[in-house]
């Protein structure tokens, strides 16, 4: 790396895509060199809107630019394997986005090449790099509401009418609402379990998992887990692409509560964690963050800082979290009936 920030490679031009190149046009820590799309047209208009000095009609191509340190891989789940071992093999750091790889075996693969070739990897988890989520570290920590020992975590969002064909939904895409929403809360589960046993994170040691499936793909529409953890904890997981549903977290313990309300994707002056004691009543709110911080520039600035470091991987997302989180997934999906092969 031979600029002060960060020399990014967006691969994809899906929605996402977007708002990690607005995220980059206000980042202290990175740039956006360029961009590649599978059609010439979309690369071009992609970088005409956000101002990209290259625009690749080919995943390849982005790969083979001499000025891209890092890539952001943003194409469909199924497609992620195999661009992280390409980015790795050409020598990029890599931010790939979540779910990392479609099953354990997936992401052991990639976390080989990174480690092989000597390149960061991390799983674009945002939220693991926000402000908020470091507070609530901090509240668990402190026994803010005495021994916790339930963990509810939901993610859901209606889709619209079932389309079998759209992304979120057709088999070969990697659709079901597990994979694309449900791995937040298998992830918020296992650090919170994590932080109450002492550690960055925890595995379960029973995963039970439901599901209401696509009549025609068998991708889960609507779907809940239950985890139990070491100690007792239990945490149940609920996430929909066809559902109309709240999107939180909340911690219940001896002496009260603590609710997430919009724990996934909340910009900093947004951010809100209730605190409530049940003894006495007393309730409180606390909010994390600084208003003029881009939403996935935390994770730009993480990523940023563990290159410069020499680092492959960040505690905030680390490599056997990943592992980890894949396994429970792999898990749910099977416990559900969901079957990719």
């Amino acid at each position: 790396m031979t600029s002060s920030k960060l020399r990014w490679g967006i691969l994809s031009t899906g929605k996402i895509a977007h708002c990690f190149a607005e995220a980059l046009s206000k980042s202290s820590t990175g740039q956006l060199l360029a961009v590649a799309s599978r059609t010439s047209e979309d690369a071009a208009k992609f970088a005409e809107q956000h101002c990209v000095p290259h625009a690749h009609a080919d995943y390849a191509a982005l790969l083979e630019n001499p000025e891209v340190d890092a890539v952001y891989i943003a194409p469909p789940h199924p497609m992620h394997r195999e661009w992280a071992v390409r980015c790795a093999e050409a020598g990029k750091h890599i931010l790939c986005e979540k779910p990392a790889g479609m099953n354990r075996a997936e992401v052991e693969e990639m976390i080989g090449a990174a480690r092989k070739y000597g390149v960061f990897f991390m799983e674009a988890f945002m939220y693991r790099c926000h402000p908020q989520t470091e507070t609530l570290r901090k509240l668990i920590r402190s026994d803010e509401i005495g021994p916790i020992r339930m963990i509810h975590a939901t993610f859901s969002y209606y889709l619209g009418e079932n389309d079998p064909s759209h992304r979120l939904v057709a088999r070969a895409l990697g659709g079901g609402s597990i994979l694309d929403i449900g791995c937040y809360g298998v992830s918020m589960a296992r650090m919170v379990a994590g932080e109450v046993l002492g550690k960055r994170h925890a595995e379960p040691e029973e995963v039970r998992g439901f599901a209401r499936l696509e009549p025609g793909e068998k991708t889960d529409l609507t779907a809940a887990a239950i985890l139990r953890f070491p100690g007792g904890l239990i945490a149940m997981i609920q996430s929909g692409t066809q559902l109309h549903g709240t999107n939180e977290v909340r911690l219940e313990g001896e002496l009260g509560s603590i609710t997430l309300n919009r724990p996934w994707g909340v910009y900093p002056e947004e951010a809100e964690i209730r605190i409530h004691h049940h003894k006495g009543g007393e309730k409180r709110t606390l909010r994390s963050g600084t208003p003029d911080h881009d939403l996935y520039g935390f994770e730009i600035d993480a990523v940023a800082r563990a290159v410069a470091e020499g680092s492959q991987q960040t505690p905030e997302m680390d490599w056997e979290d990943s592992l980890g989180n894949a396994a429970v997934l792999d898990a749910w999906l099977a416990e559900a009936g969901v079957n990719y092969c």
